[in-house]
């Protein structure tokens, strides 16, 4: 009698830190070295639009409130179930979501979940079965934050830096750094990538959560 076969559900991993700390680009290349689906929480800021430019300029993007959590968590779930979701798509310039579009994303074998608030929401912890912490000091964030801001998303650097101090370190004081302590491991930002990338992989082989590399 032939035995029956099911698929077996994704890997979940969490990459939070401060903004510039280095956790993308960590979570990018852990999306390579897996061949995983990444879902970073920046998609997921609430839609704007219905205020004027200039007041969309002033709200706190880095208070969990910013984000859409319901929707994150029934995405995450989604995936987490080897489910496909419809994720939003967001325009950084606008502070908005594109009306009437949406990205088609099909889980492969590992979801790795990013962003700042990526360990802070608690009922996503538990459809985690491991996670990441990336330390780095504020200046090197800061200076992070001022060149990403500047290249990808059109703000000026005077503007990066007022919202650094306004709202980007006190949330990070109240609500990134603290969830520091539901992370499964902790990697310096400051380390090399491939340093860092080796700390994690190694880990997961430890756990057996992935297999030992050939």
């Amino acid at each position: 009698m032939q035995q029956l076969t099911f698929p077996t559900r994704p890997l979940v991993l969490a990459i939070a830190g401060c903004s510039g700390s280095g956790k993308t680009t960590l979570a990018r290349e852990l999306t390579t070295q897996l061949d995983a689906t990444l879902f970073p929480l920046d998609l997921y800021y609430r839609d704007l639009s219905h205020f004027p430019l200039d007041d969309r300029n002033q709200q706190n993007f880095d208070h969990p409130d910013s984000l859409e959590s319901e929707l994150i968590l029934e995405h995450v779930r989604a995936l987490a179930d080897g489910q496909p979701i419809q994720r939003p798509v967001y325009d950084f310039s606008t502070h908005s979501r594109v009306p009437g579009q949406t990205d088609t994303l099909t889980p492969t074998s590992v979801v790795i979940v990013e962003g700042i608030l990526a360990l802070h929401y608690l009922e996503l912890l538990p459809l985690y079965h491991f996670s990441i912490y990336v330390n780095a000091p504020n200046e090197i964030c800061l200076n992070r934050r001022i060149y990403r801001d500047m290249r990808e998303r059109g703000r000026t650097e005077a503007s990066v830096r007022a919202q650094f101090e306004a709202t980007a370190k006190p949330m990070a004081d109240l609500y990134v750094l603290p969830s520091q302590a539901h992370a499964s491991v902790t990697v310096e930002g400051t380390d090399s990538l491939d340093w860092s990338v080796e700390q994690v992989l190694q880990r997961l082989h430890q756990l057996r959560l992935i297999p030992h590399r050939a």
